[in-house]
């Protein structure tokens, strides 16, 4: 019975999850026929905290985009250590700018603080580029981010940064890590107008100005520990029009050698995602089970028993089998993606499994009052309401 429901949850995923397995088609390319009084003003906000040795590496291949109009970029220092401001400044030209954030109010999450004094710094461009200080892009993305908004009527445009995988570590659970979040918010139903889903990718998103004020500002979602999910759904619930897409043009630099150093990026926000339900929490767990655990051993358990000619495991072992293969095949686009493998993907129920173990170790890190370290902040228990405390 576990192995026909689960066969029946994979080919429901397959087939009527808003495709989101597939990882294309990307930002439209082609010529950029306007010249700079034909394109709007962008400000890309630049929220660092600590990251004098990332910036070399991704802040010039933002200032080296060659975008058809008025493109400035703030960094904001949040209280650095490490010489992140000076580090800004001497990579800088006359389009650069570095503000030291203010101190950051109760009730407001750090990043989200970082991002509300680039926000105040900026001026009243059309669009904001909000982007995080490790993402490094292709020539001519921005010019891309705003074709696509301006053709298709969006108010917010985002791309899923690609990560490292040169780690054996990253190798295993990058993918998933991207292939998860794609099976929660199917890029085509965040782009789909009426759809509840709304998301975003919070190393690149660029947004209206104009909706982002009709909205509330940034103050709206203030204790928003994922800021991007968060960000995505306050456009949407303004009537805005959103689009999430993962492509190569847009880079993470930042490496996650260890398996603790990715474990700790999920277990910060894990719980958080949950609402910190220990409903939802155990709900979660059951299905991670059911869903990705069910199928292989359904799989081996039948094989088994039709060794030992036990013919009432011939329904298990092919459903299990059935619903391996759909989950490896659904799997497969994002292995490619990455360059990676497919063969990969007949390992993604111990992958899933590992992260139902992250998700449980964030829950746990909550109810000790540890919470998710983050850029010298942790992340603990929630505020009275309902954001995140940080310290």
């Amino acid at each position: 019975m576990l192995a026909l429901v689960a066969l029946a949850a994979w080919l429901y995923l397959a087939l009527g999850h808003g495709a989101f397995w597939r990882t294309g088609p990307g930002l439209p390319a082609g010529d950029d026929a306007a010249g700079p009084a034909g394109r709007p003003g962008v400000v890309a906000v630049v929220p660092a905290r600590d990251e004098a040795d990332v910036l070399p590496g991704t802040l010039p291949t933002l200032l080296a985009q060659d975008y058809p109009g008025d493109f400035r970029v703030i960094v904001v220092d949040d209280g650095s250590t490490d010489g992140t401001a000076d580090a800004a400044a001497r990579l800088g030209d006359g389009r650069l700018r570095v503000v030291e954030a203010r101190d950051r109010p109760g009730g407001w999450a750090g990043k989200v603080w970082a991002m509300a004094e680039g926000v105040r710094a900026a001026g009243e461009p059309e669009f904001l580029l909000f982007t995080d200080a490790d993402i490094a892009y292709a020539p001519g993305t921005v010019t891309r981010l705003v074709r696509a908004a301006e053709a298709e009527g969006r108010d917010l445009v985002s791309r899923m940064a690609t990560l490292n995988t040169r780690t054996r570590w990253e190798r295993l659970l990058v993918p998933a890590f991207v292939y998860f979040f794609a099976q929660l918010y199917p890029f085509r139903r965040v782009a789909r107008d009426g759809a509840r889903t709304a998301a975003a990718a919070g190393g690149c998103m660029l947004v209206r100005r104009e909706i982002l004020v009709r909205a509330g500002g940034l103050g709206a979602i203030r204790g928003a520990l994922i800021d991007d999910v968060a960000l995505g759904r306050l456009v949407k619930r303004a009537g805005g029009r959103c689009r999430l897409d993962l492509s190569r043009d847009v880079v993470s630099r930042r490496p996650y050698p260890r398996l603790a150093d990715l474990w700790a990026m999920v277990a910060r926000s894990a719980y958080d995602q949950l609402r910190y339900s220990p409903v939802l929490l155990a709900g979660t767990v059951v299905t991670l089970l059911l869903v990705y655990a069910v199928p292989p051993a359904a799989a081996v358990a039948g094989a088994a028993g039709l060794a030992a000619d036990a013919r009432h495991a011939a329904l298990p072992a092919a459903a299990g089998l059935l619903a391996w293969a759909v989950m490896a095949a659904t799997y497969a686009p994002m292995l490619r993606f990455y360059r990676l493998s497919p063969l990969r993907a007949a390992a993604l129920p111990l992958v899933a499994l590992m992260y139902a173990a992250m998700t449980v170790d964030s829950a746990r890190r909550h109810r000790a009052g540890r919470g998710g370290a983050w850029k010298g902040r942790t992340v603990g228990r929630s505020l009275p309401d309902g954001t995140a405390a940080q310290r």
